[in-house]
């Protein structure tokens, strides 16, 4: 049994993502998270903006190599991880902050829409980015294990076979607006 505070955060990127490499080789990306309660005021019919919750985001190895390629200053985010306190003493007095050690990051897909590239495996074939093994993607088109439809590829990305769960045509599907 675990004592982690694990949280689930839906907030914005306040500061730009910075990446340190560490003495011991690892690596951690860490940025700043802001997430403001809203709430809608029926006597006013307005969107009022409630209170701040802010806290430091530490992203490990390979998740804070994908956050510093992926995230900027504020953009719409949903942060999973575990919370925790940091307390320090200075000459101004004590002080603390909450941190999130973040598990898992990705984009708020309520505030707009993402595309997503995955690393190529290593082994035969796979190719190296900015001269880091297995950071390459494959990208829209590239067929690495198929053919490829309209930025898809076939066997990786879709199945388009009669098990299917269910046939669906992208007309029949309704828009729903985007929140700003």
């Amino acid at each position: 049994m675990s004592n982690n505070t694990e949280i689930t955060v839906v907030g914005r990127v306040a500061t730009a993502p910075r990446r340190v490499r560490l003495e011991n080789g690892t690596s951690v990306t860490n940025f700043r998270l802001a997430s403001t309660a809203r709430r809608f005021d029926q006597a006013r019919q307005e969107w009022i903006d409630g209170e701040t919750f802010w806290s430091d985001v530490e992203c490990w190895n390979e998740l804070g190599g994908n956050v510093a390629r992926s995230l900027s200053k504020g953009d719409p985010v949903v942060v999973v991880g575990n919370l925790w306190t940091r307390s320090w003493e200075s000459e101004n007095g004590k002080g603390s902050t909450s941190q999130i050690k973040a598990t898992a990051i990705g984009p708020n897909l309520a505030r707009g829409w993402a595309e997503f590239s995955r690393p190529a495996r290593s082994g035969a074939g796979s190719e190296q980015v900015d001269g880091e093994a297995g950071s390459g993607s494959v990208a829209a088109g590239d067929s690495a294990s198929g053919d490829a439809t309209d930025g898809l590829v076939r066997g990786r990305d879709y199945e388009d076979a009669p098990e299917a769960l269910h046939q669906s045509d992208p007309h029949d599907l309704p828009m729903e607006p985007a929140h700003v």
